[in-house]
C-alpha cells in the first residue's frame, strides 16, 4: 500500500486523510471471463485537496468513482481491498449504512447533469429534497440551503431559478445546479465523474474555478476523473495516473507533468496539442489499449512501450522513486520534459 502526502498545511485539520483506498480490486464476471476493472488501486486524498484520476477511456477510473460510492452492481464485485473514510472501511458497510453516507458526507457529480436532474421536477423540489433526506429541518430551511447552494456556484438570481425546470438551463446551468445539490451537505468527499467534458472551455474554466475554491475554503476532498491533463494541471494536488485497472504512477501534478517517470504517462502529455511544435504532427502512443479481458502477462503496458524488455513480462512492483511518487514501471524515463 502506498499514499502520497499533500503538501504542508497552514493548520493540522487540512493535512487529514478523507479517503485512502488499500489494495482496491474490482472484477466484472462475464460469460467471456473475469474483468479485472479495478486492480490493486491504491491511493489517498487528504481534507481540501484535490487528487485528478487520469487515464484512457476503459482504464478504471469511472468504476474506481463507483466502487467507493458501493454503487457497483453485479456482476460486478469487489474482490478485494480496503475503502478508508476518514477511518471508517465503506466495504463492511451495510446498503442503509452506505444510503447515509451518499449525498450527505461522500457527494458524487456525474458527467451528463441530468443523471442528477429530474426534468419534470422543479429545481427547488429536487434540493429540497435532497436536503431533507438526510436532516430535519423546516421546509423554510431547506428552501434557504438551496438557495444559498445555488448563489455559491454562481448561479445569478438564485430566489427565481429555484422555481425554474431543468430544461430552462444550459448545459452549463444544470451541471453548476448537480454541483450545488452535492454542495447541499458540505460533504467531506466530492467524487466528480468528468462533470465539464461537455461543456464549452469558458463555462469549464469558471467551473474548476468554483469547484477548486470551494474544496479549499470548506476543506472537501475532492477526486476529479477525467481523461484531459490540462484540466488536471490546473485544479488538482496530486495526479494518479490509471492504465487498464491499475495507477502506474502518483504524485505531485507540477512533478509529474514536468518529470512524468512511466512511459504512459510521457505518452500521455506528450500527445497533448500544446506539448508539441507548431506545424508539427502529434505524438502519439503507439497501438491500442488492450481489452481487460485478454491482457498481457506482466506490465499492461508493455505491448505499446518502446522502452519494454523482457524484465516487462513480469508483474512491475511498486516503487517510490522520490519522496511523495509512485510508480508501477522497470524502466522509467528520467528526463524531464521541456
Amino acid at each position: 500500500m502506498y499514499s502520497i502526502p499533500g503538501c504542508k498545511s497552514e493548520s493540522t485539520a487540512m493535512s487529514e486523510i478523507t479517503l485512502e483506498v488499500q489494495g482496491l480490486s474490482t472484477h466484472f464476471e462475464t460469460r467471456a471471463g473475469t474483468i479485472r476493472a479495478v486492480d490493486d488501486v491504491s491511493f489517498s486524498v487528504r481534507r481540501g485537496r484535490v487528487l485528478g484520476l487520469v487515464g484512457e477511456s476503459g482504464s478504471g477510473k469511472s468504476v474506481t468513482g463507483f466502487s467507493v460510492l458501493g454503487l457497483v452492481d453485479p456482476p460486478g464485485r469487489i474482490a478485494a481491498g480496503r475503502i478508508l473514510f476518514k477511518g471508517r472501511d465503506l466495504t463492511k458497510l451495510g446498503e442503509a449504512e452506505l444510503r447515509g453516507l451518499r449525498g450527505n458526507r461522500i457527494a458524487m457529480i456525474f458527467q451528463d447533469p441530468m443523471m442528477t436532474l429530474n426534468p419534470v421536477l422543479r429545481i427547488d423540489t429536487q434540493m429540497m429534497e435532497t436536503v431533507f433526506a438526510h436532516a430535519e429541518v423546516s421546509r423554510r430551511e431547506a428552501w434557504v440551503r438551496s438557495r444559498d447552494a445555488l448563489g455559491m456556484v454562481g448561479i445569478p438570481s438564485p430566489e427565481e431559478r429555484l422555481s425554474a425546470y431543468p430544461h430552462q438551463f444550459s448545459g452549463g446551468m444544470r451541471q453548476r445546479v448537480a454541483i450545488a445539490i452535492a454542495l447541499l451537505h458540505q460533504p467531506d468527499l466530492i467524487l466528480a465523474d468528468e462533470p465539464t467534458t461537455a461543456l464549452d472551455v469558458t463555462i469549464q474554466a469558471q467551473i474548476l474555478a468554483e469547484v477548486q475554491r470551494l474544496a479549499r475554503d470548506h476543506g472537501t476532498a475532492l477526486i476529479w476523473i477525467t481523461h484531459d491533463l490540462s484540466v488536471v494541471a490546473g485544479l488538482a494536488d496530486e495526479v494518479a495516473v490509471m492504465y487498464a485497472g491499475r495507477i502506474v504512477e502518483n504524485g505531485q501534478v507540477s512533478q509529474v507533468l514536468k518529470r512524468p517517470m512511466h512511459p504512459y504517462t510521457h505518452g500521455l502529455i506528450g500527445s497533448v496539442p500544446s506539448r508539441n511544435k507548431r506545424g508539427s504532427k502529434l505524438r502519439q502512443i503507439p497501438g491500442m489499449t488492450p481489452s481487460l479481458l485478454n491482457l498481457p502477462t506482466g506490465c499492461a503496458f508493455r505491448t505499446r512501450c518502446q522502452q519494454a524488455d523482457e524484465k516487462c513480462e513480469l508483474d512491475p512492483p511498486i516503487t517510490a522513486p522520490a519522496e511523495g511518487r509512485m510508480l508501477r514501471c522497470f524502466n522509467p524515463q528520467l528526463e524531464a520534459i521541456v
